[in-house]
């Protein structure tokens, strides 16, 4: 396959993971959904920007070094803060953990999207206040200048907690979306009510060309239009399964501006199956080792091609 075409704009939360146990003792790691898929693409030879509000402590300094690792741009959104945003999970006796989000999402400032030749947001940037508002404004920028958006919602109702206010966020994103990904445990957390698979189906109905619905290790589910393609992962040793939605997310994004799909209406079985297998040896390859470490170009040959 060619090269990979077209600059993608990832806008989102970048934050540490910071655990704690007992003894007080920390360990810090890079995280977020976008931040995550910003360097998936990255590694997957995509140019990538990825739009984020990172302060200027040592947090900070550990989540610029990792993204630069990957060439990712960071572009740090205003207003200026002196803190980055932490995810704290305190292990008790048992390593049980118990969560606490610390994160402001304020931005007043977007990049342009006409820049980009793909949109990607998600996650807690897409609903929590203020800042899910400039995100949706940049969708519907995107969209009106013909730039393609692709959405993971990532439901997270420890930190939103209304059901009803992101299930409506999600359903007005998804409208102007034209590649939706989700899991199973999402599907289930905004409708559970309905089969996951059923529920993808129907966000396929709402305007979407692709919606993806991951399933762990019973692979994935892609759907263009009326056709559905079931892609099973490949056998793999689990280290764990820290952003390996990500990482799917990021190679089937890969593999669309890979081939010149931005702009393409629908999907045929070929296509969907291609972006599939793809996609989950991305994840598998995620899974294979620990932490959110996503694979690098040359680990996905010969799907990528060289």
């Amino acid at each position: 396959m060619p090269a990979v075409v077209g600059r993608a704009l990832v806008v989102g939360e970048a934050l540490i993971d910071l655990t704690r146990d007992r003894s007080g003792h920390e360990s810090a790691h890079p995280g977020g959904s976008p931040l995550n898929v910003a360097v998936g693409l990255a590694r997957l030879d995509v140019p990538t920007v990825l739009a984020a509000q990172v302060g200027d402590d040592d947090h900070g300094e550990l989540l610029r070094e990792h993204v630069d690792a990957s060439d990712v741009d960071l572009r740090s959104l205003p207003p200026h803060r002196e803190d980055s945003a932490v995810a704290l999970a305190e292990l008790d006796d048992d390593g049980v953990a118990t969560y606490r989000f610390e994160l402001a999402w304020d931005p007043s400032e977007m990049p342009t999207p006409e820049a980009f030749d793909l949109v990607h947001v998600g996650s807690i940037a897409t609903v929590l206040a203020p800042g899910a508002d400039a995100v949706e404004r940049l969708v519907h920028d995107a969209v009106r200048a013909g730039v393609p958006v692709s959405y993971d919602p990532n439901i997270r109702l420890a930190i939103t907690p209304d059901l009803e206010v992101v299930r409506d966020r999600v359903d007005r994103i998804v409208g102007y979306a034209a590649v939706v990904k989700l899991s199973d445990e999402d599907a289930t957390a905004l409708r559970p009510d309905l089969d996951p698979t059923a529920y993808a189906v129907r966000l396929a109905a709402a305007g979407p060309r692709l919606v993806a619905l991951t399933r762990g290790g019973d692979g994935a589910v892609l759907i263009s239009g009326d056709l559905v393609v079931e892609v099973a992962p490949p056998p793999t040793e689990v280290a764990d399964t820290i952003g390996a939605g990500d990482s799917f997310m990021a190679g089937l994004l890969a593999g669309i501006l890979m081939a010149g799909w931005t702009g393409r209406k629908g999907y045929d079985r070929e296509a969907l199956t291609w972006l599939g297998e793809l996609a989950v040896r991305a994840a598998a390859i995620t899974c294979s080792r620990p932490g959110a470490d996503p694979p690098w170009r040359h680990e996905l040959r010969p799907t990528m091609g060289s």
